[in-house]
């Protein structure tokens, strides 16, 4: 069974073709990141503008490439929330003329299952995630902690109170002149760390939720008491002392991550831990997961953790399967929660 996916949450416009769930056919992303390098993060009306312009070429170049018209199609997938507005609606209003042309099935794709399914991606007979599992979706936007029983069966146990821990990056990388975005750019220069800084953990004990929002402020401070904060707002050449406090805000968010997802695997005894979102990118993050996770540790790979139509057509797939498809008056969710399949 093959699925066309089309994602347009924030700043990617992406299709793909994916086979049964698991075999990418063809994956096409075009990306805005220098559109927005700019201004130092995403601006809405920027992006979904871009999208306008992108969405059908993309569609079409990954029709292309996987070598089957939408004759060939058996269900077209979109994202329909969380994300930004505007750019939602540009794929979703593709995706349903399409399908309704078509005459395909649609179906709808909470974004952020779309990340869980990222980990089903590439994967050989037998190699695919055991339930239950817990998975830690780590973004931009989000960073989410899911229970997931079963295809379709999510309970969320906790989230950030504040800042999503992609989103921590990347305002810590605008302020110390990094640039966007932030994940990269603190990963990149942190390896050039002598000694990371020392800076504050919040555990939020007794809870699965997680906050980045002091761990930000204290990082600020820290760059002003060594003034370390750019004249012009570009580091052009960062000083062993910003290796060192990237190095540390990255630890810190990696422990923290890391603890809290082993801490509820090993008291819920899941058989898998996965990671998912485009934190999950993060070296360091996968390394602290692995060390500490109680049961198998699973992610995709890191062209699979940012945001793609390959992993909307993954979940696609197993919905297509279990029989859900959306009605034609299907519409863009900015705040979409995560909800089993019904």
């Amino acid at each position: 069974m093959r699925i066309l996916g089309i994602e347009s949450s924030c700043d990617e416009t992406a299709a793909s073709v994916v086979e049964d769930g698991v075999r990418i056919v063809s994956s096409v992303v075009a990306t805005q990141i220098d559109i927005h390098a700019r201004y130092g993060g995403v601006v809405p009306e920027v992006a979904s503008r871009q999208h306008i312009l992108t969405v059908i070429p993309v569609v079409r170049e990954a029709l292309q490439k996987s070598g089957v018209d939408l004759r060939g199609i058996d269900g077209v997938a979109t994202t329909h929330g969380p994300g930004l507005a505007g750019s939602l609606l540009v794929g979703l209003n593709a995706a349903k003329a399409i399908a309704f042309g078509a005459g395909k099935p649609l179906i709808g794709i909470n974004h952020l299952e779309g990340h869980i399914y990222a980990n089903w991606l590439d994967k050989e007979p037998g190699q695919e995630p055991k339930f239950p599992l817990l998975c830690l979706i780590a973004s931009g936007g989000h960073t989410d902690l899911v229970l997931m029983k079963g295809h379709g069966q999510y309970q969320l146990l906790g989230r950030t109170r504040d800042d999503a821990a992609g989103e921590a990056f990347d305002k810590v990388a605008r302020v110390l002149g990094l640039g966007f975005p932030g994940g990269p750019a603190i990963e990149r220069v942190a390896r050039g760390a002598r000694r990371s800084a020392v800076l504050p953990r919040s555990w939020l004990r007794d809870t699965d939720d997680f906050s980045f929002s002091g761990l930000k402020t204290a990082t600020l401070r820290m760059a002003e008491e060594q003034g370390l904060l750019p004249a012009d707002g570009v580091q052009p050449s960062p000083a062993p002392a910003v290796s060192d406090l990237a190095a540390g805000f990255q630890e810190a968010v990696a422990d923290v991550l890391a603890a809290k997802t082993a801490d509820a695997a090993r008291r819920l005894s899941v058989r898998q831990v996965l990671l998912a979102g485009g934190v999950a990118a993060n070296a360091l993050l996968r390394q602290r997961l692995s060390e500490r996770s109680p049961a198998p540790f699973g992610y995709p790979l890191p062209k699979h953790c940012t945001d793609n139509a390959a992993m909307i057509a993954s979940c696609g797939y197993f919905k297509l399967r279990a029989g859900v498809t959306a009605a034609w008056d299907l519409d863009a969710v900015p705040n979409l929660p995560m909800s089993s399949w019904a």
